[in-house]
């Protein structure tokens, strides 16, 4: 049986890559047609990531999950550390992010290279953390967690809701919601549907992980 955490990790860890994927072929479209990007877009897509994965998803690992699979064995401390550092070295990395997509935005084309350079570095910094967490720590989690550690990272979890794994947005994050989806290309929105064929749709990943 997969703990209701875990699956909310995983369906939280594909809507996090779907939408980092998807911010990649934004810029990729726009630079094969030499026009400048929806910065809109780009900048509700990266408030999204910064408001939702960024302070509450890595925080309740760092904050909860973390902890609890220390006091429960000795295996991978520095692995867990290494994570945590990730956690820290990643809220910094998104406001570089947004200052490079700040700087396009306002002094064109010379700052065009340093933002797509600043994007490519976040998305593949991210992707390799989110991966070693679902090869490394859930497996662990999996093995030496207790039935209340369990209950409580379960509460914890199912409270972040996030709308882009099902979840009706909140709603102070109603319009915000509506304006990634309108704009943004499959799969996560409904814009243009230009996604590489290696990205797994959101709601089947659901279905294939509930």
């Amino acid at each position: 049986m997969t703990h209701i955490a875990i699956r909310i990790i995983r369906d939280e860890h594909a809507a996090l890559a779907a939408m980092l994927r998807s911010i990649l072929l934004l810029i990729e479209q726009h630079r094969r047609q030499n026009t400048l990007p929806d910065f809109t877009s780009l900048r509700a897509m990266l408030f999204y990531v910064d408001e939702f994965p960024e302070q509450r998803h890595h925080r309740k690992e760092s904050e909860l999950l973390f902890p609890k699979l220390r006091a429960r064995t000795l295996l991978s401390r520095d692995l867990l550390d290494r994570l945590d550092e990730d956690h820290a070295r990643g809220e910094h990395m998104i406001r570089a992010l947004e200052h490079a997509l700040l700087g396009f935005e306002m002094l064109g084309e010379p700052r065009r290279a340093a933002f797509e350079e600043t994007a490519q570095r976040y998305v593949d910094f991210y992707l390799a953390h989110m991966a070693l967490e679902e090869r490394e720590i859930l497996p662990l989690a999996e093995r030496v967690l207790t039935a209340q550690d369990w209950a409580d990272l379960d509460e914890a979890f199912t409270a972040n809701r996030d709308p882009l794994t099902g979840h009706e947005p909140e709603p102070d994050y109603r319009a915000l919601f509506t304006r990634i989806v309108g704009m943004v290309p499959a799969p996560i929105g409904l814009g243009s549907p230009r996604a590489s064929a290696n990205l797994v749709p959101l709601r089947r990943h659901q279905q294939e992980t509930s």
